[in-house]
């Protein structure tokens, strides 16, 4: 019996990975900062409807 086995990438450093994760949680911080405006709220609610 002969087994496949697929090589496996390597993995990426822990600086880049460390790089990475700040770069999403500075993203997700900047759209949870957008929703304590009124406006934007208003104006993303407004956007949604015209969709309809």
């Amino acid at each position: 019996m002969h087994t496949h086995t697929t090589p496996t990438p390597p993995a990426l450093p822990l600086w880049l990975r460390a790089l990475i994760w700040a770069g999403v949680l500075a993203i997700l911080l900047a759209v949870f900062a957008l929703y304590t405006r009124p406006e934007f709220m208003l104006t993303l609610a407004d956007q949604v409807w015209a969709c309809f």
